[in-house]
């Protein structure tokens, strides 16, 4: 698809309840590491980043990740695979966005604001919570 097809808007995925003291990043490309984040006490912690976004809508970025024709997400790093050697775990959130509302993709396009997306960053276990992430909340902030 042609750049010029193609419109830049801000995305935040927001990460409710981390586990304190664990890194996390957002990925940027196949492997790299962009925006390490720690919470100290559980506190939320926010990614942003830049998304351009073309009739479809489809999704493209350094941050998005494609699986099929219609699938686009992105991934937050965990631990040693944030780049803390130190850490008990190494692990990836795999967050949707192609299921992004038409509406919150257009009042972005419209400089509304941010199309922010939250999920719960703690598992069950009470580990760092992995694998493909259930949307909790989807807002323009």
């Amino acid at each position: 698809m042609a750049r010029a097809d193609q419109i830049e808007i801000r995305m935040r995925i927001v990460i409710e309840n981390p586990v304190p003291g664990v890194l996390l990043s957002l990925q940027t490309g196949d492997s790299g590491v962009l925006d390490p984040k720690r919470s100290r006490t559980g506190e939320p912690l926010a990614f942003d980043f830049p998304v351009r976004v073309a009739p479809g809508p489809k999704f493209f970025g350094d941050q998005v990740r494609r699986e099929g024709p219609t699938r686009r997400f992105v991934y937050i790093r965990i631990g040693t695979a944030a780049d803390d050697h130190t850490s008990a775990w190494s692990r990836r959130m795999k967050i949707d966005i192609h299921d992004t509302p038409q509406d919150l993709l257009d009042r972005a396009v419209a400089g509304e604001g941010v199309v922010e997306l939250t999920v719960n960053g703690t598992g069950k276990d009470g580990s760092p919570a992995c694998a493909t992430m259930m949307v909790t909340g989807r807002r323009i902030a």
